[in-house]
């Protein structure tokens, strides 16, 4: 057997685990933005926390919008519908995001006299309180995931892959 057929016969195993991927990934956003868009004076509160927007306005259409964006994000990768882009969106939702649980880690561990992993907040995620570390390990899972699915090219058992255009 030659490398060629050993990486085709590998290809229908990697379309059932690119569909349960972006199952996953999906139903993660799904409850994440359910969550906040069900409690959103909450979400707005730790959104306030990060102290990185000012404008009440600003805020709290971030606060709104947000969750119903993640929601529509991951409606869309369960149903297989334009994956590509919702796995981008992901994306720039998470990096920036994973940026400020940084940012907000390491002040609340000089505040509070703590080593870094050991500093547990709620991040605004809908799973309460986690550690920072803990958080940075989600975050790093589930951006690896939106990579993937945005790079990953067996998408034949999605509806639609790409919303204009040829899927390939």
């Amino acid at each position: 057997m030659t490398p060629a057929d050993l990486s085709a016969s590998n290809r229908p195993a990697l379309k059932r685990v690119a569909v349960l991927a972006r199952w996953f990934l999906g139903a993660c956003f799904l409850y994440m933005g359910l969550k906040k868009a069900l409690a959103p004076y909450e979400f707005l509160e730790i959104v306030r926390e990060y102290g990185v927007v000012a404008s009440p306005v600003l805020l709290n259409s971030i606060a709104a919008l947000l969750p119903w964006f993640e929601v529509f994000c991951g409606i869309l990768l369960i149903a297989g519908v334009a994956v590509r882009g919702s796995a981008l969106v992901l994306i720039a939702m998470l990096v920036p995001f994973t940026v400020l649980v940084v940012r907000r880690g390491l002040a609340l561990a000089a505040a509070q006299h703590l080593p870094f992993c050991g500093v547990k907040s709620d991040c605004g995620c809908g799973n309460g309180e986690t550690f920072t570390c803990h958080k940075l390990v989600e975050n790093t899972g589930l951006l690896l995931l939106s990579c993937w699915l945005l790079c990953d090219r067996s998408g034949r058992l999605w509806l639609r892959f790409n919303l204009v255009g040829d899927d390939n």
